[in-house]
C-alpha cells in the first residue's frame, strides 16, 4: 500500500471514528497531506510536529490535541511509509556530515602521525649531522699528522 492510499485509509476511518471533526483537524490533515505530497506552503517540507502546525496555521498545542495528530504518527510509523525527499535529503547530509566527521578525525590522526614521524626524523639527522662533524674533524686531524710527519706513522686521536 503506498503512502498515499495509506494515508487516505487512515484519515478515512478517523473521520468515520470521530463524526465531529473540527476545522483545525481538516486543516491539519490537509497540510500533512501537502506535505508529504512535497507541496508545502510555509514551512522547508520536512514532515515535523512544528511544520504541519504551520501549513495547517494552528499552534502545536492545537496540532497535539487533534486527533489527527494520533493518526499522522501511526501513518509515520508504518514501515512503508514513503517520506518525501527532503526528509530523505536531510537525512542523506546528516549521514555525510557524519562521515566527514569521521575522516577528519582520520586525517587529523594521520597528520599528527606524521608530525611524529617528521620531529623523530628531524632528531635523528641532527644526531647524524653532529656525529658527521665529529668524523669530519677527525679525518682533518688525520690529514694534518700525515701532513706534518715525515716518518708517516699515524698516532690514535683517542685513546683505545
Amino acid at each position: 500500500m503506498t503512502t498515499s492510499s495509506t494515508t487516505q485509509s487512515v484519515f478515512a476511518r478517523l473521520v468515520r471514528e470521530h463524526e465531529a471533526l473540527t476545522n483545525i483537524d481538516r486543516q491539519v490533515m490537509w497540510a500533512f497531506e501537502r506535505l508529504m505530497d512535497g507541496r508545502p506552503a510555509i514551512t522547508d517540507g520536512s514532515v515535523t510536529a512544528v511544520n504541519i502546525a504551520a501549513e495547517a496555521g494552528v499552534s502545536r498545542a492545537s496540532y497535539y490535541r487533534s486527533p489527527a495528530a494520533a493518526a499522522i504518527k501511526e501513518i509515520l510509523s508504518a514501515p512503508e511509509a514513503k517520506r518525501p525527499e527532503v526528509d530523505e535529503l536531510k537525512t542523506e547530509v546528516a549521514r555525510l556530515r557524519k562521515q566527514e566527521r569521521a575522516l577528519r578525525q582520520e586525517h587529523a590522526a594521520e597528520v599528527r602521525e606524521l608530525k611524529d614521524t617528521v620531529a623523530t626524523y628531524a632528531n635523528q639527522i641532527q644526531v647524524l649531522a653532529l656525529r658527521n662533524a665529529e668524523l669530519e674533524k677527525d679525518a682533518g686531524k688525520l690529514r694534518s699528522q700525515l701532513s706534518d710527519a715525515s716518518d708517516g706513522v699515524v698516532r690514535a686521536l683517542r685513546p683505545t
